[in-house]
């Protein structure tokens, strides 16, 4: 039922979740200013891969809607301040020592904020679904998928553009920047359309996005 849904999830972008590796080459400016940010963010990066551990745990055939709905919820919510709080780490840590670091930062929390918005109100969508009707509900959750994957594919530039150069190299050397394990991981053979470690909605250091329904293995919701 809710595959479709944890597809979409695993297709947007948030930043650095995938980096990983390390580099010599950037300055200790930019690196004091990566680890500021980084030690801020790393619980917020959790947060995202425990909601998104936890959507695809609902994506059993068998799920019931009820608990597929209260899941989605809470996960919405969750991310949702997740994306609030990573604004305020952008805004904390000040403009990045690079070259036209204070509009990257801007830009960076204004696309992070408005995430955040984005989430509350999917979870409000979610709220408003019928769990008693099974077809309904199905349907409900396939729209919520496709204007989850239209978020997730745009609005990630000054993302992109804070997480590269310099200061993307300064950050893959941070552990709180680099890839997320869930709490509590997703049952393997879920049908999730990502591995239940990869919590950023980014395939990419980049953080790319790729369109909601190329990856998901089901485009109908299972009752």
């Amino acid at each position: 039922m809710n595959k479709k849904l944890a597809a979409a999830l695993s297709g947007g972008a948030v930043l650095m979740l995938t980096l990983s590796g390390c580099s010599d080459d950037s300055s200790k400016k930019v690196d004091d200013w990566a680890k500021t940010f980084c030690n801020t963010a790393q619980p917020q990066f959790k947060k995202i891969t425990d909601a998104n551990a936890s959507i695809q745990a609902q994506t059993r055939d068998d799920s019931k809607p009820a608990d597929v709905q209260k899941t989605d919820s809470a996960a919405f919510q969750q991310i949702s301040d997740a994306y609030k709080a990573l604004g305020a780490a952008v805004d904390k840590a000040g403009a990045p020592p690079v070259e036209d670091g204070a509009t990257t930062q801007q830009e960076a929390v204004k696309e992070l904020n408005a995430s955040s918005v984005s989430y509350a109100n999917l979870k409000k969508k979610v709220d408003a679904l019928n769990a008693g009707d099974q077809a309904a509900f199905a349907k409900g959750l396939e729209d919520i998928a496709t204007e989850l994957g239209k978020i997730s594919s745009t609005g990630d530039a000054s993302l992109k553009k804070l997480e590269s150069g310099d200061v993307g190299k300064a950050m893959q050397k941070q552990p709180g920047c680099q890839k997320q394990t869930p709490s509590s991981p997703a049952p393997s053979g879920s049908g999730a359309g990502a591995p239940a470690d990869k919590a950023s909605p980014s395939g990419s250091p980049s953080g790319s996005a790729s369109p909601s329904g190329s990856a998901s293995p089901s485009a109908s919701a299972k009752s």
